[in-house]
């Protein structure tokens, strides 16, 4: 299948918050590096990375979220690729400081591929996992918006990604609790009942905090797509993990983490419809 076009997602830990200049300049060259036509940065937090990013990207467009939040999306986009972008404020779910959602639509050879990139609420604590459940359940609903907006015979195109925060629920008052995997699983079913699909990944789990003796990690940040479209293969996986989860010591993967960020970045590539 020919290559519509690529994606790159990647959770930068606080982005530009007590972060030296060597450490946001390295950041922006490996985020530069995956030559992605569209990219995500979660959690930016400070103006000064739009220096590094206009200077050492400067095929691309930028596009970031404003509001009372103190942590944004940026969006870069390379100027050959069309788009049209929105910041959507009705996935703060009525929170004035949660993150909104960005959609991204690019237009290839006349067909949309409506993209919503999301940073869902953290915490397994009972407001954080019903505040995620209620922007997930709204970026699932956001599809049928689509379709009745969609004017190309067949349901619209339609892939909403980003951090998910997919940590559980864990109650203090008793021994009740969703482990990660119970929401990953939870997640899958909502996505089924709705004709769309979690992408695989090449690693499972794409956060570590650095400071356990082992890396268990996290498998925090996903790809749910609608079922009709279809992707590039890495080795038998939707989505290519790139970050810590690649090297080959603890040694390396901390350093790693430290030199750019807790969470890998996810790459992808969508095929044309």
């Amino acid at each position: 299948m020919a290559k519509a076009f690529s994606v790159a997602v990647w959770n930068i830990r606080h982005f530009g918050s007590n972060a030296t200049d060597a450490k946001i300049e390295r950041a922006v060259n490996f985020l530069k590096d995956q030559k992605a036509d569209i990219c995500g940065i979660l959690e930016v937090t400070s103006s000064k990375v739009y220096t590094y990013l206009m200077r050492l990207m400067p095929n691309y467009t930028f596009f970031v979220t404003e509001g009372e939040q103190t942590q944004e999306i940026l969006i870069a986009v390379k100027k050959n690729i069309t788009v049209f972008l929105t910041q959507k404020t009705e996935f703060k779910s009525g929170q004035v400081y949660l993150r909104p959602g960005v959609l991204v639509t690019p237009c290839i050879d006349g067909q949309y591929y409506p993209l919503v990139f999301l940073h869902l609420k953290s915490f397994a604590d009972p407001k954080g996992y019903g505040l995620r459940y209620d922007m997930l359940n709204r970026a699932f609903d956001f599809r049928k918006v689509l379709n009745r907006a969609h004017t190309n015979p067949g349901p619209a195109n339609y892939i909403f990604l980003g951090d998910l925060n997919t940590m559980g629920l864990n109650f203090s008052y008793n021994t009740d609790l969703i482990t990660g995997v119970k929401e990953i699983s939870n997640l899958d079913k909502m996505a089924r009942r709705r004709g769309m699909q979690r992408l695989s990944k090449t690693h499972e789990l794409t956060w570590w905090n650095s400071k356990d003796e082992y890396a268990p990690g996290s498998n925090l940040d996903h790809i749910i797509a609608v079922d009709h479209l279809t992707f590039k293969n890495f080795g038998g996986s939707n989505v290519d993990v790139r970050g810590w989860v690649q090297e080959t010591t603890l040694a390396k993967m901390k350093k790693w983490i430290k030199d750019y960020s807790d969470h890998c970045l996810l790459y992808f590539e969508v095929d044309k419809v």
